[in-house]
């Protein structure tokens, strides 16, 4: 029996030493290094600045009554635009309105003489501009801090440009504007100002830069949301080449290219000169000729940095996507 139990240990040790033996070198992690042709084009190069962005009153003015009362006429409504000293709404005093009211009761001749010698109130526009929000009709009771209208002087775009990308922003820089509402219509707009204040946006330092529309389209809104791009730099005719193709080496810029001897030997380094980068595409100055054959690298881990142990649980890894 105590010879059954040491045979039995000993083929227990065997197998635990062979699946640690197959864990450890049977399923180690293997690299393959392949490579993926792209070629040299000929073509513009672009680098713009993209921004996210909102529409928004560059002065937004809430209108409040004077007096506190009832409203007895509102004379416009959104999208109406107004001049500085238009009477825009008629409203009646506390007192007034009680009159008023009391008058009425009296018989139509009663009420055109009181509402003859106690006039209603005018509210006025202060500034030129347009009615973006009517809060109240007729009828309705309101206080001194209640706003019944709402007036935007004109509409500006307010984007968060990331610190690291404010030192190319500058007064009258174009800028393209494409809002969410309306993504195939392209709008055009300048620099107004840069403010001097930072804000944390999606934990990032940002700075609020102002942009005005060249022609205010009439189906924008306040609220609405929008990409816009800075125009930085451009080049026509130029060569260029996808950035994953290039690595640069103590400020140095160098690309794979075949090797003369043929596809059985490595890619031989090649040292360009580059230009403008637009995230996507780097302009080519000098080491390269139009369609001429780059190499970009490819790595593919055939297995994860640590050997998996086949006897252990699998579970799904997650991998990062790019956005």
């Amino acid at each position: 029996m105590k010879k059954r139990k040491i045979i039995f240990g000993l083929v227990v040790l065997a197998v635990a030493g062979g699946g640690y033996w197959y864990w450890r070198y049977a399923n180690k992690n293997t690299t393959t290094q392949t490579y993926e042709p792209t070629t040299v084009q000929r073509g513009n190069i672009v680098v713009n600045i993209q921004a996210t962005a909102s529409v928004t009153p560059e002065n937004r003015v809430l209108i409040k009554p004077p007096v506190g009362g009832r409203m007895e006429e509102v004379l416009v409504v959104e999208g109406d635009n107004v001049k500085e000293g238009q009477v825009i709404a008629w409203m009646s005093s506390t007192d007034r309105a009680a009159l008023i009211d009391a008058a009425r009761g009296r018989g139509p001749r009663e009420l055109a003489r009181w509402q003859e010698i106690y006039k209603a109130t005018p509210i006025v526009a202060p500034l030129d501009g347009s009615i973006i929000a009517r809060n109240v009709e007729p009828g309705q009771t309101v206080t001194m801090s209640d706003a019944v209208l709402v007036l935007s002087d004109h509409l500006i775009v307010e984007a968060q440009v990331d610190e690291t990308d404010l030192a190319q922003i500058h007064l009258g820089q174009p800028v393209q504007i494409n809002l969410d509402a309306y993504p195939d219509k392209t709008m055009e707009g300048t620099v107004s100002h840069i403010k001097y204040e930072s804000k944390i946006f999606y934990n990032v330092t940002t700075y609020t830069v102002e942009i005005r529309f060249k022609q205010t389209p009439v189906y924008v809104r306040s609220g609405m949301t929008a990409i816009t791009r800075f125009f930085i730099a451009s080049h026509s005719n130029v060569l260029y080449v996808a950035t994953d193709a290039v690595r640069y080496e103590n400020r140095r810029a160098f690309v794979d290219v075949p090797s003369a001897e043929g596809e059985d030997h490595p890619p031989e380094a090649r040292e360009i000169k580059t230009g403008l980068n637009d995230g996507k595409f780097v302009e080519v100055v000098s080491g390269l000729a139009e369609n001429e054959t780059v190499l970009i690298k490819q790595v593919a881990d055939s297995a994860t940095n640590e050997p998996s142990n086949p006897f252990a649980p699998k579970f799904p890894t997650r991998g990062h996507g790019r956005h």
